[in-house]
């Protein structure tokens, strides 16, 4: 277990490089889901596969739909369009498909490897840990991170609007 957690985190740490040094927005796009994969992987191979699991499903799914509407909010129009078709060519997706692959492979290896082959990982969290742990000791934390969302949910909602582009 202890090698999927450094080859996740590996794989996060240059997945994240390529996300901050990319300068077309599309390819950044895809690094950044396969650094949230493989970030849901270390939580895997920690032994918290709730986490793990909440990962995929808030930031690499919900997130990734967020910057979805965002696009079709900006509704950039046909000159915007072509420059995303020549963006979208096979041979960019290597890298991200790559990686992709190096994290199914490490997932698979942990799911059915040996499970007494390290220390990490020994233990599982289940959900009722985690609902403990963030309603008890973390609640604070957990509101202003609630609050936090919202804020920049309504700030994204007035930013845009078609009345406030006119302007």
């Amino acid at each position: 277990m202890e090698f999927a957690f450094y080859f996740a985190s590996g794989v996060a740490v240059v997945s994240t490089l390529r996300v901050i040094t990319n300068t077309n927005p599309v390819h950044a796009l895809l690094y950044l889901i396969i650094s949230l994969m493989a970030v849901s992987m270390t939580f895997f191979a920690l032994g918290a596969p709730f986490a793990g699991a909440l990962e995929i499903i808030v930031y690499a799914g919900a997130i990734m739909v967020l910057f979805v509407f965002v696009v079709m909010m900006l509704n950039l129009g046909p000159v915007a369009a072509e420059q995303e078709r020549a963006w979208l060519k096979p041979g960019i997706w290597g890298g991200p498909a790559l990686l992709s692959a190096l994290l199914l492979a490490e997932l698979l290896y942990v799911l059915f490897g040996n499970p007494s082959a390290g220390a990490i990982g020994q233990t599982t969290v289940d959900a009722r840990v985690v609902g403990i742990s963030l309603f008890g000791p973390y609640l604070l934390v957990v509101e202003l991170a609630s609050m936090l969302l919202l804020a920049a949910i309504v700030a994204a909602f007035h930013l845009g609007r078609h009345e406030a582009k006119e302007q």
